[in-house]
Parts: C-alpha cells; structure tokens; sequence
C-alpha cells in the first residue's frame, strides 16, 4: 500500500514497522522540533534516505490532492500536532496511533497524567481521523500493565512498543479492521500539562513527591530547593520524622541532595540547574 507519514522520531517505529511489512512510502510530514525533548532526524533521514518529500508546513489541502495525485492510498499520522479535515476526497484511508487506551486520555500528550494520577493500565489505539482530535472509531488497541515504579521513560517505551505492534496488525489487515473500526463514544480529554503541574510540593508525602519526578522522567519535574530552582529527573526517597522545612536541603553529599519533604526525605541523584528563559519540555 502506498502511504504518507505525518510524524516526528516518537512513534517513527510506525513509519519503519509499515516500510519493512512491504507498504511504499511516498512523502513525510514532520514538523519542527526543539532537539531537546523532540526530535525528528531519525525519521528525516530515512526519508531522504528512500528519496521521498519532506514537508516541514501544515498539511494543507492543496498537500492532499497532491498525494491523490500520486496514487497514495493511506496517510498515517502519528506524533503530529496539527489536526487533519478534509481527507475523504484525497486518500481511502487516513488514521492516527495515539498514545492512550481511548477513549480516555485523548490530548495532546497524556502520558505525563497516566503516571500522575497512578493509573494501573495503559494503551495506544490506532483511530480513524476525524474533524476533531482523538475521537475516531477505534481500529486496534493494545493496552498493557503500569506498575508502581513506571516512569515518563518506561511508558514512553512501551507505547513504542505497542505501537510497532499495531503497525503491524494494520499492514496486514487495513481493510478489514477499517471495516470493523467501532466507535469511541463518550471519552476524557486531556490538556496540555502546566508548568504548575511540573513543580514539586514539598509539602506531599514521600510518596507523591516520588510519583510526581517520575511521571515526567527524563523531560524532567521543577522544583525548589531552599532558594535555588532545579530541574530533577532521578530520586528516591524515604519516610522518616524531622524537623526540617519542606523543600529545604537536609543533606549533601557530592552532588546528591537529600531533601525535606512532608513525611520523610527524598535523595535527588538526578538534576540540572534552572536556566530562565523559555520553558523547557511540556
């Protein structure tokens, strides 16, 4: 099948699933990304590698005739931030990989909110796309297990994962899970996560100060320590009575901070100075 691909190095693992069970890509969508927490070369380069467009814009109309033209059958979108109307005249098949078991977690990027809100079980579901973001009947879905120690970076694999394996199933089979896709129904949706929801309370159990560094792993939680902001993205942590300020630094050794927090202490092995400017991450 002859196919586009809308999307960055996150679920790139589509675009080569798809190529390797003998599909023909014809063109790239990509966006720019910041080369800190997105990125896009991987995908970029096999793309010029197999000498096919890059388009960096907004698919716009005129970018889905030009694939009707070129006989291209499905456009896959995965990764991409931009919603796409107006399909139906252009290709017969147009479908989105989103990184949650919907119809819950639909938004720009839940993953963070998975780990936040302790959920034990999590998905990425293949859609139809439609005039509104993640509410297309549902294709395949492979949902998986969180466990207490999951962070950021493990969930993140794992939809990888799934996602490869989804590729897979609708390499072999587009037509006939497009003809049995079920609708959503009702569903959750999921904004974009704050700074303020990225910024430590000390003040929390051990517990949730601990949950909240992993739910944003390597794109790192904020936090402060006594007069100095820092980003973390490495703790543990232990329950223990004190008498210290939550926030404040206990101890030090190297450049391992141990911190007060509301029922214990939380060892940081993992951080960076904060750099003001524009924000980082989510």
């Amino acid at each position: 099948m002859r196919f586009a691909f809308a999307g960055i190095d996150f679920l790139g693992d589509v675009f080569e699933t798809l190529i390797g069970k003998g599909w023909e890509p014809v063109k790239l969508f990509s966006r720019p990304c910041d080369g800190i927490y997105d990125f896009n070369e991987i995908t970029v380069s096999r793309a010029r590698g197999l000498r096919i467009p890059v388009q960096m814009a907004r698919i716009a109309p005129v970018d889905l005739a030009g694939l009707k033209a070129i006989g291209c059958e499905a456009l896959v979108v995965a990764g991409y931030p931009w919603l796409v109307k107006g399909w139906e005249r252009y290709v017969p098949y147009a479908f989105n990989l989103h990184p949650s078991p919907l119809p819950d977690g639909r938004g720009p990027y839940p993953l963070f909110k998975a780990i936040l809100d302790g959920l034990p079980e999590w998905g990425v579901t293949a859609h139809v796309l439609e005039p509104a973001f993640d509410t297309g009947a549902i294709l395949t879905q492979k949902r998986f297990a969180l466990g207490p120690q999951d962070t950021h970076d493990t969930l993140l694999s794992k939809c990888q994962m799934a996602a490869k394996e989804l590729s897979a199933r609708l390499a072999e089979d587009l037509p006939g899970l497009w003809r049995d896709a079920r609708p959503q129904g009702p569903g959750t949706y999921w904004p974009r996560i704050t700074q303020a929801e990225r910024t430590i309370n000390w003040a929390a159990s051990v517990e949730d100060v601990l949950r909240r560094i992993r739910a944003f792993g390597s794109i790192e939680a904020f936090g402060q320590v006594d007069s100095r902001y820092i980003y973390i993205w490495e703790a543990r942590g232990w329950r223990q009575a004190h008498g210290y300020r939550p926030g404040s630094l206990a101890h030090k050794h190297r450049k391992h901070l141990v911190v007060a927090a509301g029922d214990g202490f939380v060892q940081i092995t993992g951080w960076s100075h904060y750099a003001p400017g524009p924000a980082r991450g989510a």
